[in-house]
């Protein structure tokens, strides 16, 4: 056997003499480890930190050494008796390439494991724009966005300073992390560090037709140029420059705010902005005509609840009435009356039956859109309702082939005292009268006339017998007195 086989022979040997060993001591290399300290050692910048719970395990000779220790904030550690290593500003890995060197040096092929076992914790302090000083607890991975809670309305994301334990102090700009995953602005923390979020000098809202609309914090400097192609991420395909919209509220001379209008030179020129200004880019899909649908549309009420609705739908010049109901046919339900639906234009009414555009596809209404129509679609409710001299009038549900015996009958029949002859009359939903022979159609109005002779007699009789009372006394007196 030569020499490569005898090494790696040898290897091989020593995996198994860990694994046996480790299986029959638990204690010896079953290395527990956190979700966090997993996260940790997989990070290849996790420094090591005060707090921070390693352990040693390897093999002098055929002797198991096995130990924990803990980073102090000197940062010095202590290898067995091999050495002392400063692991001030040293991450895991590096650490770990150190620790494994020492103990190889003295006992090759030792087979030296070194993990963290538990991170350390430390506090740091956030002062400034926020709800009150704070001492924060965190961990090596934490950055200064796991802070930037609880902040004032008028916190700086673009003027945060970190002051070390040494007295070190930067200043970071936090929107260039969020937005251009520019890390440097986005730092790990460290022990004893202290955060202070300073007041923002100028905040803007732009809106409209770029692409990232929002409110944003402005630099010195940056103005209505910057705002749009740096912070807005530039005009969308349809925005209108010829029709920006500006409200200043800061040195305003109205309470409301004052507007101004501006047109595609202002971005060029770079346009001055002050703080709280609103700038909005219209679009122009805001000048694309405008229709109206209106009426039973939209998701149905309970029974007897449902309200006329109304919405604003944009259309393309020249589309046809058969391609804007199709690509609105979810706005109809079980009580749109879409065969009587109609066109309301100006003064004039034109009707419009939508089933055969709803339910036929090679369809071609003969009427285009035009701006400020109205399409107006009735209700068609499943009632018939019973009025007049009944025991029980009201609305009752529609049944098919049913004349108007069967809702007489469902609002407790005729009132007998005023009603004689079975006299009533038969409306349907536009007003016409049906007979009697028909069937009853749905929101028909079924009225029992009030035709008995005694409940007219039993209406007035009283009436006429005061008057007559009346005259009788007039005469009887005017006879009394007379000569």
């Amino acid at each position: 056997m030569n020499g490569t086989y005898k090494f790696i022979f040898l290897l091989c040997l020593i995996a198994c003499s860990l694994s046996y060993l480790a299986a029959e001591d638990g204690d010896a290399f079953n290395f527990s480890s956190t979700s966090q300290s997993l996260l940790a050692m997989s990070t290849p910048d996790y420094l090591v930190t005060p707090g921070d719970l390693y352990r040693i395990g390897f093999f002098a000779g055929t002797d198991e050494i096995s130990y924990s220790f803990i980073v102090d904030s000197s940062y010095r550690i202590r290898v067995v008796n091999m050495g002392v290593i400063n692991a001030e500003g040293l991450t895991y890995l590096e650490l770990k390439r150190q620790v494994e060197s020492i103990i190889n040096k003295n006992y090759p092929l030792s087979g030296v494991q070194f993990v963290l076992e538990t991170p350390g914790t430390f506090s740091v302090t956030v002062r400034g724009e926020v709800a009150g000083t704070a001492t924060v607890s965190a961990w090596g991975l934490s950055r200064l966005s796991d802070i930037l809670v609880n902040l004032t309305a008028n916190a700086s994301f673009r003027d945060i300073e970190i002051t070390s334990s040494r007295g070190i102090t930067k200043t970071y700009d936090y929107f260039k992390a969020q937005r251009f995953s520019d890390m440097s602005q986005n730092p790990y923390l460290r022990p004893g560090d202290s955060i202070t979020i300073k007041k923002l000098s100028r905040s803007v809202t732009i809106q409209g037709a770029v692409n990232r609309p929002g409110t944003y914090q402005l630099l010195e400097g940056e103005n209505l140029n910057d705002l749009v192609t740096t912070y807005g991420d530039g005009l969308t395909p349809v925005a209108d420059t010829s029709r920006i919209e500006l409200v200043r509220f800061v040195n305003s001379e109205s309470v409301s705010g004052d507007k101004k209008f501006y047109g595609e030179q202002a971005i060029n020129e770079n346009l001055p902005l002050n703080h709280l200004d609103t700038v909005t880019i219209a679009s122009r899909r805001d000048l694309i005509p405008v229709m109206y649908l209106e009426g039973a549309i939209g998701v149905p009420g309970t029974a007897g609840t449902q309200v006329s609705q109304r919405k604003e739908i944009r259309f393309n010049a020249g589309e046809n009435y058969a391609s804007l109901v199709r690509n609105n046919r979810a706005q109809f339900t079980s009580i749109s009356d879409t065969k009587n639906a109609y066109i309301v234009r100006g003064e004039e009414r034109i009707s419009i039956n939508l089933n055969p555009i709803l339910y036929d596809s090679a369809y071609r209404s003969d009427y285009t859109v035009e701006n400020e129509d109205i399409l107006v679609v009735p209700f068609h409710q499943f009632f018939v309702t019973v009025t007049g001299a009944v025991m029980s009038p009201g609305r009752y549900p529609y049944i098919p082939d049913r004349d108007w015996e069967y809702y007489v009958a469902l609002a407790g029949g005729f009132d007998k005292e005023r009603n004689s002859f079975s006299a009533l009359t038969i409306r349907d939903i536009q007003g016409k009268e049906r007979s009697k022979g028909e069937s009853v159609p749905p929101e028909a109005i079924i009225d029992a006339k009030n035709s008995s002779f005694l409940y007219y007699f039993n209406r007035y009789s009283p009436v006429v017998v005061t008057v007559l009372t009346a005259i009788v006394s007039y005469y009887t007196i005017v006879g009394e007195i007379s000569p």
